[in-house]
């Protein structure tokens, strides 16, 4: 309720009743702890105007909604309507309600396709006299998956309570085979968060350069995707978050130990927009989904796994090596990432046609540049799958994150090269994200492309070739080009390296332990009728998620002799105290295996171990709004020797004020120890807990549990 002491054409303005509850209930807006109402676009809300006196019959209240600098009718940030005027789907319409004495109940509804953003409202009474327009307050308009006629219309209403209301959520990371889930808060109703998203527009070059005109473009999620999309990461601008990708965070906090965007909102905007130090992709795809699903716009984040980074665009990730398979850093200039993190946003697509509605990739991380800019998408996912990289934007950089053939390189002393055979079709598996209403994992594979080695798959492959060719491809480059240097294109590949004449593979022994001796085995088949001889060189490094190698911890030959058929296992043990010096926070290792067969076939074989650990949490009872519930975390040092100074940092959106940080005793050599707390729920519904275990001696360990709670009695 807002008092006033303007004067209408005699008339004053007593009272404006913004209708919170009634308003935020319909909208879905509720959550937001803002002061102003917040609503949604193409979809009506209620005010009670209180006057010092009724209106005459031939009077109408007019309404002025501007939003922006320099708001104009001609760039649709400004509108002025009438409550006696026609109702109109394209335009700003007000309809008095119900009208008692000097009480009115008027209902305001934008056109579907309004601007986004916080909007002034004033108004006036009509009468021949003109009379200037009186404030009545502000309000923030965002965008409305509930309303058909929206862009962002989302029909299902189980997806758009995961999609735009679910304040948290889960993010896969790990390997192919070893995938992890990790807890994140996406916090979008948190305090000051809607503000915060507002200023990222506000921030960003286009709003610098031209403010008016930005925002007569943020009715259009295609253009506010991309903004944030830039906003998100720091290259271009004063963004969010920087990125950091060599392991070392000094000034900085580790990409993986932060929970959540919140923190890392509030500190960009309480540092006045300094970037925040620092993130890695599943860090600026979470914060980019609070800053979309806070908007309006229905959102998910998507894991893929073997990821490529194709930097020349030839549809091929070449990899060059030595004699022992390890990776020649100097010579590779592409990457395959043990996986990368994106968003999907769902939106249609009037630039490119209803076939292209749904699902676009989006993507923060600061990887190439789009129209240069650090930026990657919108790009429809149906475009991926069926090759259509020529469509805006960046269809080409994002085809190739998961149809890239990986191709191995052994590189000679004197400068030559040769193929080595290896697995081709390993990039792109497990396209994976969240479950609607649960936390089990979806795969989505095949929203992306058609089968491995299918039809329709080689057909969707030969297409995007030839449209890389030919046609001038929207967003990543001004015109796809030969790729310079060792690159090739697919077309120019040689044939596919021939398939040597053994098999092999590594098999885990015993479960990879994080503080535990790795044990493994490396077995050779011989697929011939005759004995051979195979030279196998291996090598094992600790590495990046991005599978860049830190060091060396493994490096040893072995002769081998084949009989007919058959197959052997050679051995390897990896102690703890070779990997624990260099093992980084992604707990990830690398091993290779160069085979050299006698009459000159020569096979790769590699393996991607990510080590596990173990965090079990329990709520010993039920959860309830303002009631404290026992919670029982369970910890295990992976450690042969004594660790200290264990702290367990807990953090829950609903479940407790901030973070809870807890000591946990000195813990023996593979000691299991539980510690209990209490939290007290402030908000019903599931509410995600996130518990990590944080030491000096050993990378953070960190799990999750999802808590029911009920409402208040």
């Amino acid at each position: 309720m807002k008092e006033f002491g303007q004067i209408i054409r005699g008339i004053r303005v007593i009272t404006v009743d913004w209708q919170l509850e009634r308003n935020g209930a319909a909208h879905h807006t509720q959550e937001y702890p803002c002061p102003e109402l917040v609503v949604r676009r193409g979809q009506s809300f209620t005010l009670i105007l209180e006057l010092s006196r009724a209106l005459d019959d031939e009077d109408a209240l007019i309404f002025t909604v501007e939003t922006g600098p320099q708001a104009s009718e001609e760039l649709h940030t400004k509108a002025e309507f009438q409550t006696s005027g026609p109702e109109d789907d394209d335009t700003w319409t007000a309809v008095e309600e119900a009208r008692t004495e000097n009480i009115l109940t008027i209902s305001l509804t934008s056109p579907p396709d309004a601007v986004i953003g916080r909007y002034l409202l004033s108004t006036r009474v009509s009468s021949r006299r003109k009379h200037s327009n009186r404030k009545l307050g502000e309000f923030v308009l965002l965008f409305n998956p509930w309303c058909p006629e929206d862009d962002v219309f989302l029909a299902s209403e189980e997806e758009r309570q995961e999609y735009v209301l679910n304040d948290n959520g889960i993010i896969f990371r790990g390997v192919e085979k070893h995938i992890q889930a990790q807890g994140w808060n996406y916090g979008q109703f948190e305090e000051n968060i809607l503000n915060i998203c507002l200023s990222i527009l506000d921030r960003s070059p286009s709003h610098q350069d031209n403010p008016a005109t930005d925002v007569s473009h943020r009715h259009d999620p295609v253009y506010i995707t991309r903004i944030v999309s830039a906003m998100v990461n720091s290259n271009n601008d004063r963004g969010v978050v920087q990125g950091q990708w060599q392991g070392k965070y000094g000034g900085g906090t580790s990409p993986l130990h932060w929970r959540g965007s919140v923190a890392i909102l509030q500190k960009w905007f309480k540092g006045r927009y300094r970037p925040v130090k620092y993130g890695q992709c599943w860090v600026f795809a979470g914060v980019m989904c609070t800053v979309l699903r806070c908007l309006g716009i229905a959102t998910r984040v998507v894991s893929n796994f073997n990821s490529a980074h194709d930097t020349d665009q030839n549809l091929s990730v070449d990899k060059y090596v030595d004699s022992f398979g390890r990776t020649l850093e100097d010579l590779t200039e592409d990457s395959m990432w043990n996986f990368h993190v994106w968003n999907e946003s769902w939106f249609a697509r009037r630039d490119l046609g209803p076939s292209y509605n749904g699902w676009q990739v989006l993507d923060a991380t600061p990887q190439e540049e789009s129209e240069g800019v650090f930026r990657c998408g919108p790009a429809s996912v149906i475009a991926i799958r069926e090759g259509d990289v020529h469509l805006a934007h960046d269809g080409p950089f994002v085809f190739a994150e998961v149809n890239a053939d990986y191709i191995t390189w052994l590189w000679h002393e004197d400068e030559s090269r040769e193929r080595v055979y290896s697995d081709t079709k390993k990039v792109g598996r497990c396209i994976s994200t969240k479950a609607v209403g649960s936390d089990s994992r979806v795969d989505i594979t095949s929203l992306y492309k058609y089968p491995e080695g299918s039809r329709n798959e080689r057909q969707v492959y030969r297409k995007a070739v030839k449209k890389l060719f030919s046609v001038e491809a929207c967003g990543r480059r001004t015109r796809v080009r030969r790729a310079g240097g060792r690159g090739l294109w697919r077309d120019d590949l040689l044939e596919p390296a021939t398939k040597p004449s053994i098999s092999g593979k590594f098999k885990v022994l015993e479960p990879p332990v994080l503080g535990q001796d790795l044990r493994l085995a490396l077995c050779l088949v011989n697929l011939t009728s005759r004995a051979q001889r195979v030279q196998v060189n291996l090598s094992g490094a600790t590495i990046l998620y991005t599978r860049k190698p830190v060091a060396e911890i493994l490096h040893e030959s072995h002769t081998v002799r084949l009989g007919p058929q058959e197959e052997k296992k050679i051995p390897i043990s990896i102690p703890y105290s070779k990997y624990k010096e260099d093992l980084t926070e992604d707990k990830k290792i690398l091993l290779a295996a160069m085979c050299h067969v006698t009459k000159g076939d020569k096979l790769l074989v590699e393996k991607d171990i990510s080590l596990e650990d173990i965090i079990t949490i329990q709520v010993l009872g039920p959860a309830m709004v303002g009631v404290a519930v026992v919670v029982e975390v369970t910890v295990v040092n992976p450690l042969s020797e004594k660790a200290e100074d264990c702290v367990l940092m807990v953090e829950g959106s609903g479940l407790l004020q901030g973070q809870l940080n807890i000591d946990v005793p000195s813990l023996e050599p593979q000691e299991r120890a539980s510690v209990k707390f209490d939290i007290t729920p402030s908000k019903s519904g599931p509410r995600q807990l996130q518990v990590d275990l944080v030491s000096p001696h050993f990378p953070d360990i960190k799990g999750f549990v999802i808590v029911h709670v009920v409402p208040a009695k």
